[in-house]
């Protein structure tokens, strides 16, 4: 006879997944029963065929039920002599547990909230609880973390179309030579185009999908009573309000970055076209051929709008794939609030907002993980390809997006690990293949760069990573222990002191979607703990890897964590807040009155999204406006003090700025009055120059320049100043006019 197994046996089991399942608790949730499908006539003879699941978790909701209620589930429609055959069910009789956690977890993020005298002593304290009864609630059957079903395996043959290919290598050959000299010209752009889709079409494969039963499973239902609907509704209507509401004014200022970043712009414009702009210690080509597309199409020319156009599209178009994954790793309802969260969220909606090169991290990291996920549970070659050409083109976009490959990586060996299927194995590492190729020839032009140029094309990440700007402050591997641990609680406590694009010493998260994301940390270790699933395990590992581009400031620790260079885990934190919700609303929507009960729950969850909206537009909307406004110089306002002269007594040559230490940048002065990127920068040494001219001229002066001012007072004495009434504190400067005609004085 077999002997029971005892508490000590599961536990050794939890403790090494990789030995097998854990045995059965005697007493806990009871194996939910599969009914397979009733053979024809025809078919068979044969009676209907009864077997238990396996303890791989199911989205079904007969997992969530009560256990106190006997529940019958009816199979599917038969002939089976007229007779419906029923199965009886046992289930969770309560959901406090779950609930609870919920509550400890919201207390707990309150307490790790901004406060004169805060301490994460007892925020820690509440989520451990919260961790714990999380962990009591899925033992008893009560909580079922997510899942989705796995699809349908489509075997790959290898098969390769050897035509596209040759001639794809050959045309990746001659565009890597004709891509020298840092410049795109129409004959190496064609050629890179050229290589690029013959490649893909060697390794396309034409077979169809064979995913339609899980399409038809998570079809939707527009009806009014389906919470779906609503939520679907309530996520488009945050799309434009959240990420475009006020975009031209917050924030409101540019800094030297964007004076760099319209430079460049400004140089397409007149018609250059480099693969990387060496400007400013080097960047990557993408947004500055977006920014001038978007100044040409919308007639926004060489302005903040611009850049801030682009880079809001950039934050928008990751969304999507923050649901389609979702969906492919869950369900419906997971997409949703994960898609929903991310959209309100004011961590992607300041990147996004700033004008800088912030988003197109996530951008490309999002769509290269879906395709890598989907290809990886289906089998699916042509996935594999599209996952290659996001990363590749991705990697024209922000520096920090160089670490994907290594969270990609991640992902196959842990797919590897995690599976024993030989010919599974091999068609992993076939996928990762085919991603090598298509990265490589996608990233063509900046590998001809960087072999033309290795020191400027890594220059902006070593001098974070290395002692190659000063010197490391400690020992690199204390210093990084640190930062990975400040990085990995920045999402409850601390995002960092760069106040161009945070809230500063605030947690990255709102109170409810931090209290949901830790929550969903537990949840997705349980699942592996029962599923020993790759996928559970990489959702908690690509948040480190991803974030690593600000871990490794080594150089520079005061710069992590950084909210730019760590967005690329917007993607899996999203992902597991919606995992999260959706999770505990299924775990607390059962009851022995579900009906009245699942009122209760959406109204419940429903005040937690309003909670969260308004804690998210607090944070952009007046929170980081007022903060960036207060940090930022008033460029603004200067260029329109310059404008309005210049285009009613004066004219554009004869204004200037007294250049002064560590006030504005002259050249966005110039940029806002519709200068082009004239440097308006004038020196006191410089002023006899402008004599010459008997026009009116305008002078703007730091209220602190005494140098500058009595330079300009002998050199003008008849000039005249004005103070100008900022709208921001202590930014008030000073107007000094000169009349037509003066004479300079002696």
């Amino acid at each position: 006879m077999t002997e029971e197994p005892t508490v000590l046996d599961y536990v050794k089991a939890l403790l090494t997944p990789w030995r097998g399942a854990p045995p059965p608790i005697p007493g806990g949730p009871v194996p939910i029963p599969k009914v397979k499908p009733i053979p024809t006539a025809a078919e068979s003879q044969e009676s209907p065929q009864i077997e238990l699941a396996s303890d791989t978790p199911s989205t079904s909701p007969l997992q969530a039920v009560p256990e106190s209620q006997t529940i019958l589930y009816p199979l599917e429609e038969t002939t089976f002599e007229g007779v419906k055959p029923q199965i009886e069910a046992q289930a969770s009789a309560s959901s406090w547990r779950s609930g609870l956690a919920l509550i400890l977890a919201l207390f707990a993020q309150f307490s790790l909230n901004p406060a004169p005298e805060r301490s994460w002593q007892p925020g820690l304290v509440l989520y451990l609880i919260a961790a714990g009864l999380l962990v009591w609630a899925n033992l008893r059957g009560e909580l079922v973390v997510t899942t989705s079903a796995e699809p349908e395996w489509q075997d790959d043959n290898q098969s390769v179309r050897s035509i596209p290919l040759i001639i794809g290598l050959a045309a990746g050959v001659a565009a890597f030579m004709a891509l020298g000299g840092n410049q795109f010209t129409n004959f190496n752009l064609t050629l890179w185009i050229a290589a690029i889709v013959l490649m893909a079409a060697a390794f396309w494969t034409n077979r169809p999908p064979q995913d339609n039963q899980a399409r038809q499973s998570q079809r939707w239902m527009f009806t009014l009573a389906n919470p779906q609907l609503w939520i679907f509704l309530l996520v488009s209507v945050t799309i434009i309000f959240f990420r475009f509401n006020r975009l031209a004014q917050i924030p409101p200022e540019m800094n030297s970055d964007h004076a760099e970043k319209l430079q460049d712009v400004y140089d397409i414009l007149q018609g250059a076209r480099p693969i990387f702009f060496a400007r400013n210690t080097g960047r990557e080509a993408i947004q500055f051929y977006l920014s001038a597309g978007i100044a040409s199409l919308f007639g926004t020319g060489l302005s903040h709008l611009s850049l801030k156009l682009g880079t809001a599209l950039a934050g928008l178009l990751t969304l999507p794939f923050i649901y389609l994954t979702g969906k492919e790793i869950a369900c419906l309802n997971a997409a949703l609030l994960a898609e929903f969260y991310a959209r309100i969220a004011y961590w992607p909606n300041v990147i996004s907002r700033v004008g800088l090169r912030f988003p197109l991290y996530p951008l490309f990291v999002a769509p290269a993980l879906y395709f890598l996920v989907r290809g990886l549970r289906r089998g699916t070659r042509n996935d594999f390809i599209w996952a290659g050409i996001a990363l590749g083109i991705g990697l024209h976009g922000y520096t920090p997006i160089r670490i994907l490959p290594f969270a990609m990586l991640a992902a196959v060996v842990l797919f590897w690990l995690h599976t024993r299927s030989g010919p599974r194995r091999t068609q992993a590492l076939w996928g990762l293949l085919i991603i090598g190729i298509m990265t490589l020839v996608c990233f063509l032009p900046l590998l001809r760069f960087a072999q033309e140029n290795p020191s400027l094309f890594n220059y902006r990440a070593f001098s974070r990573l290395t002692s190659l700007d000063q010197p490391l402050p400690g020992p690199a591997w204390l210093i990084f222990l640190e930062n990975l641990w400040r990085a990995l609680t920045m999402f409850a406590w601390d995002d960092g002191e760069i106040w161009v694009i945070s809230v500063t010493h605030r947690p990255a998260l709102d109170l409810v979607s931090a209290a949901l994301f830790y929550l969903g940390v537990v949840m997705l270790l349980l699942r592996y703990l029962r599923r020993r699933h790759w996928l559970d395990l990489f959702l908690l590992l690509s948040i480190p890897i991803l974030m690593l581009p600000s871990i490794l400031s080594l150089a520079f620790p005061a710069e992590n964590p950084a909210l730019n260079r760590a967005s690329g885990a917007i993607f899996p934190v999203f992902l597991i807040v919606g995992l999260a919700a959706d999770s505990l609303i299924s775990s607390l929507g059962s009851s022995r009155n579900p009906s009245t009960r699942r009122w209760w729950i959406t109204a419940a969850w429903a005040g937690l999204l309003l909670i969260s909206a308004g804690i998210n537009y607090d944070l952009v909307f007046n929170q980081y406006n007022t903060q960036y406004a207060q940090s930022s110089w008033n460029t603004s306002e200067m260029g329109e003090v310059v404008e309005s002269f210049a285009t009613t007594t004066g004219s554009p040559e004869n204004t200037w700025v007294m250049a002064y230490p560590h006030w504005v940048d002259t050249r966005l002065v110039g940029i806002v009055a519709g200068q082009g990127t004239r440097d308006m920068a004038i020196y006191s040494d410089q002023l006899e120059s402008t004599t010459n001219d008997p026009r009116p001229k305008l002078f703007l002066v730091n209220p602190n320049d005494v140098t500058g001012l009595d330079a300009l007072q002998h050199t003008y004495s008849q000039g005249w100043i004005q103070e100008y009434p900022s709208a921001y504190e202590n930014k008030n400067f000073l107007m000094f006019f000169v009349p037509p005609g003066e004479p300079a004085s002696p």
